[in-house]
């Protein structure tokens, strides 16, 4: 709860409220983990302050006594086009880690998008519910590793498999080698490999990823990667139009605009600057989602009018696992359909399909109409 000078405690009533009781229920080096961006934070900050740009064409006098929120991704039914984002560690900022977000996240009827580096293992988090569920990928220099993961995923009721191809190294993250970040367990990779790395200074994750990731990595695995599961495959970390094509070309199901919430390649663009473009290469052949930046309903609706099938949301998830919980994840989730809802009601959209592209307008139309 929020507590002001001269007041008693309130329950957060918007999620960027939950960023700071996280940020006080938190230890620094892990809050700094969750929340810092790469280099200057310039990515991180404009993440945000892009949706901000964007403003809406609501239309009036249309019948929205009912609004319906509900979706589909690759066939599978959601009560809202938001997602929970793949983020790790989530037993640094609760101990019930990420089955406690696995329940909200069954209890909004959304799908959750395992971490590659969860906490809790891929098995914990299966048998803690019954829900849709993807799995996040990252592919190590020794293959077996990812296969070995891919399957056991497969094996647990697993609908995809979302590929992060945004990482052939880390980021820098100042704040984690500042605060010498360790390198979180890892219970999913217990037996296949030691998870034991040492730094001369700086970020001991940094280091660890260093060690494990493959900068070999390329278009051609996908291939690979297809060989050895039947789910899906959704590709994470597309930024451009160029790598949107090469994306549907490869065979992937599904692309997600991401630029790995800001933590990679600092001034890469804001997700929302360049989903549009994606969408328009993509002309329709697989769902594009995206992520980085989401905050409100209002930004949920102003990714769907520009061609987004749905968002995923990593850091306010997070916050509210650590500030509450399960019922802060929920909390979350539940805050951020209210808003889309709202949203939908005050532009003129009974459904989802009513979203349209005409619905909003960006920096650059608004700009357009002035001269």
């Amino acid at each position: 709860m929020l507590i002001f000078p001269g007041q008693m405690a309130v329950e957060p009533v918007n999620v960027s409220e939950f960023q700071e009781l996280a940020r006080l229920a938190l230890p620094k080096m892990y809050y700094d983990y969750y929340s810092g961006g790469a280099e200057d934070q310039q990515t991180l900050r404009e993440n945000v302050e892009a949706f901000r740009r964007i403003t809406f064409r609501p239309r009036i006098l249309i019948d929205v006594s009912r609004v319906d929120l509900s979706t589909s991704i690759l066939g599978y039914n959601i009560s809202a086009p938001i997602i929970v984002a793949p983020t790790g560690s989530h037993q640094l900022a609760h101990p019930q880690g990420e089955v406690a977000t696995a329940k909200a996240a069954a209890t909004c009827n959304t799908i959750m998008v395992l971490s590659f580096t969860s906490s809790c293992t891929i098995e914990e988090v299966a048998t803690s519910c019954n829900a849709v569920r993807f799995y996040q990928l990252y592919i190590y220099k020794r293959r077996d590793i990812a296969a070995t993961l891919v399957q056991r995923a497969e094996k647990n009721g697993f609908k995809a498999i979302v590929l992060t191809a945004d990482t052939p190294r880390l980021g820098r993250r100042e704040a984690d080698i500042k605060n010498k970040m360790i390198a979180p367990q890892r219970k999913n990779l217990e037996g296949l490999f030691s998870t034991k790395v040492t730094s001369d200074g700086g970020s001991i994750l940094e280091a660890y990823v260093k060690e494990t990731m493959d900068p070999s990595l390329s278009w051609k695995d996908i291939e690979w990667l297809r060989s050895v599961t039947k789910l899906p495959i959704l590709i994470k970390g597309v930024l451009t139009r160029e790598d949107a094509i090469k994306a549907v070309q490869v065979g992937v199901d599904g692309i997600i605009v991401s630029n790995h919430g800001a933590r990679q390649l600092d001034y890469s663009p804001a997700t929302i600057s360049v989903l549009e473009e994606v969408v328009h290469a993509v002309e329709g052949r697989v769902p594009v989602l995206m992520d980085g930046g989401i905050r409100r309903g209002t930004d949920v609706f102003k990714a769907l009018a520009l061609g987004a099938q749905a968002v995923l949301v990593g850091r306010p998830v997070i916050y509210g696992l650590a500030a509450k919980g399960e019922y802060g994840v929920r909390r979350v989730l539940e805050m951020l359909k209210d808003e889309f809802e709202l949203t939908m009601a005050l532009s003129g959209c009974s459904s989802v399909k009513d979203i349209t592209r005409r619905h909003v307008r960006t920096e650059h139309e608004r700009l357009l109409s002035m001269m």
